[in-house]
């Protein structure tokens, strides 16, 4: 047992009758390393700043390299820095774990903090929105409620149809595709802290045909749902399908949309926010946070 059975002996070394006693400080870095290799990100978080020792471990390489998603080095190189190799594994997850913005800031991905799955959220400006130039049915109105800082909102429009698209590099698993949307404009402004509330009024049409959820890949996998919009008050997240992703080192190419066009109504009031892309997992939670 060498050295370290002095510590366990029931006589100190000063010759006392006291036992020794273990410290965190004294549990060897390898071994805390092992153990926070069983825990999830934010728990290895909280037992870094315990003492040197547990924040020395916490920045072992295998530890992280076990949470990032397989593909990450493509995630890193192409919107982060073009050599991954200068980040360490525990650095190049907190980086990723922050949003990361793309194509002029209209799309971000990052990584779930506890999980590492990877979410892209898709802003209402990257969408193909019918009728968005003319103001009479369209308007981009700026508010601290989205992560884009804008959202879209319909005043009225007899014909609609919002349509989207994606290609990326996902990890491989299970995702889920859903609309943010919300009848009514808004209630908070930029740099505003009392909400304003109203909008409501102008709310019509969503009660007489439902509208259209599609999702389609070029491999064959599509979804299509069909429902009443309700006038909650709230934002919220529509479900509109799952699709599977084999391969991480391919791009997977999404087409999406949300329509009713059926033109014997008119409709108005809807606010669009953003699209969401995230493990199918991870669903649940979003639709917590709302």
């Amino acid at each position: 047992m060498g050295a370290n059975s002095s510590l366990l002996s029931p006589d100190s070394s000063d010759g006392s009758n006291h036992p020794s006693k273990l410290k965190l400080g004294d549990i060897p870095e390898s071994c805390v390393a092992l153990v926070l290799s069983y825990l999830d990100p934010p728990e290895i978080c909280k037992l870094a700043r315990l003492n040197r020792a547990f924040r020395a471990a916490s920045s072992a390489d295998f530890i992280w390299d076990a949470k990032l998603p397989s593909n990450y080095h493509h995630l890193v190189d192409d919107y982060l820095i073009k050599n991954p190799t200068k980040l360490g594994k525990n650095e190049t997850y907190a980086r990723l774990s922050r949003p990361v913005p793309f194509d002029s800031g209209n799309k971000e991905f990052w990584l779930d903090k506890r999980t590492g799955g990877l979410c892209l959220s898709i802003s209402s400006k990257a969408l193909a929105i019918t009728g968005i130039d003319d103001r009479r049915y369209w308007n981009y109105i700026p508010t601290d409620e989205s992560r884009f800082h804008t959202i879209a909102y319909l005043q009225q429009i007899w014909w609609l149809e919002v349509e989207g698209d994606m290609e990326f590099q996902f990890p491989a698993g299970t995702y889920s595709l859903l609309f943010k949307l919300r009848l009514g404009r808004f209630t908070k402004k930029p740099g505003r802290r009392v909400a304003t509330h109203g909008g409501h009024e102008s709310v019509h049409g969503w009660d007489i045909k439902p509208v259209q959820f599609q999702l389609t890949t070029p491999d064959g996998q599509q979804a299509i749902s069909k429902r009443f919009l309700e006038n909650t008050g709230n934002w919220e997240y529509h479900h509109v399908g799952d699709f599977v992703v084999d391969d991480p080192n391919t791009p997977t190419k999404i087409k999406f949309s949300l329509t009713q066009i059926d033109c014997t109504h008119t409709k108005g009031g809807l606010s669009i926010d953003s699209v969401l892309i995230c493990p199918s997992d991870l669903v649940k939670s979003f639709r917590a946070i709302l």
